[in-house]
């Protein structure tokens, strides 16, 4: 069912844009099991597809303004985090774009639909109703407003979570974390290294990796994250 004017102005308030064409909203609303009951509907799937170039280039200019230093590979790898799928899932919850998402069925099979990937493509093809009715300009204000603090909450790009641990250790006044192999697993060839970060009235961390090194990384994002220093973003 087409949400009502008032559903609509509700969702434009969250979103923080007044569509000129409301019909871009609805149709980046539209999940494809609608047209099932509505052939002639257009559903989000084009719009999701436009979206996520559209997002890819604004976190893209906003990662070369934050990060001047940064490498073709760090910034890469921090547009990776911002744009997947998950991400945007996040944005949507936020947003509660679930609530306005136009499905075809029953209440059961809705509910069943309100997974991450389905939310993460509405998110998308909010973002390119957006670009479609107000221009980039207007995109970039939304992208900005959502994606700002992931920005700065996820990987800073030319740091590796080592370092970063360290600089959280030193300015709480701890020893440096050492890094100790618990286990070995499997031929020289192919083997899975497990370690343990430990630090000072800190739980240690754990990781898992190829290498030493990777473990490492791993144990040291593991304490980033459950000391609320970074998100859970790569």
């Amino acid at each position: 069912m087409k949400p009502g004017k008032g559903a609509l102005a509700a969702l434009e308030r969250r979103v923080g844009y007044q569509f000129t064409n409301r019909d871009l909203l609805v149709t980046a609303l539209t999940h494809a099991s609608a047209r099932s009951r509505a052939p002639a509907r257009d559903d989000y799937e084009r719009l999701e597809f436009l979206g996520d170039r559209v997002l890819g280039l604004v976190i893209a200019e906003m990662l070369l303004e934050a990060f001047p230093e940064a490498s073709e590979g760090e910034l890469s790898s921090s547009l990776a985090s911002l744009v997947r799928k998950e991400t945007c899932a996040e944005v949507a919850g936020a947003l509660d774009l679930g609530l306005a998402l136009i499905t075809g069925g029953g209440k059961a099979h809705r509910r069943g639909l309100l997974t991450r990937n389905v939310l993460g493509d509405a998110c998308e093809a909010v973002i390119a109703a957006i670009y479609l009715d107000g221009g980039i300009e207007a995109a970039r204000r939304f992208i900005g407003d959502n994606w700002g603090e992931r920005m700065a909450g996820a990987r800073r790009p030319g740091q590796d979570a080592k370092t970063a641990l360290q600089e959280w250790a030193q300015a709480k006044g701890m020893a440096t974390p050492k890094y100790v192999i618990t286990e070995r697993r499997g031929p020289d060839h192919d083997s899975v290294f497990a370690v343990e970060v430990r630090l000072d009235s800190v739980r240690p961390g754990r990781g898992e990796g190829r290498t030493r090194r990777d473990a490492e990384q791993e144990a040291a994002q593991a304490v980033l994250v459950r000391e609320g220093v970074r998100k859970d973003a790569w």
